[in-house]
């Protein structure tokens, strides 16, 4: 029983490890976004559809507060926009600008082999055991919250 005690530090050890190894490699290469832009832009550019604030906090993980940081920042570099909602006059939508969807485009093979770095001497079987251990993990968390 001893030993599984640490998987959360394992996992939480490894997730900060390849977060800060891609945000150092995103800096050298002056991609001039960080890490969590990366994921919004992601989304965005994958799933072209205008979320709200709401949506793309869930699909991204981030609680609200965050998430308008992130998107404020992103506006700034003229990334994202917020657009009215065609329905619902209270709530705002994010689309990426064409300067962003060119970002993802320009950026996306370089991060794919940052990204990669963490895979070498791994086979894709190291892979396959790796998604459904995490899956596993995921679920059994999940239906506690249910």
């Amino acid at each position: 029983m001893e030993k599984y005690n640490q998987y959360s530090f394992i996992l939480d050890q490894t997730a900060r490890r390849v977060k800060q190894y891609a945000q150092t490699s995103f800096a050298q290469k002056e991609f001039d976004i960080t890490i969590d832009q990366w994921g919004i832009l992601k989304i965005l550019f994958q799933h072209p559809v205008h979320y709200t604030h709401k949506e793309l906090a869930e699909c991204s993980g981030k609680d609200q507060p965050t998430l308008t940081r992130i998107i404020d920042n992103m506006i700034k570099k003229n990334l994202v926009e917020r657009i009215e909602h065609p329905t619902d006059r209270r709530c705002l939508q994010i689309c990426l600008t064409d300067q962003g969807k060119q970002k993802v485009e320009y950026l996306s093979p370089e991060i794919a082999q940052i990204r990669m770095k963490a895979w070498e001497n791994l086979t894709d079987e190291d892979f396959s055991h790796f998604v459904r251990i995490l899956n596993t993990i995921y679920e059994n968390l999940n239906k506690e919250k249910k």
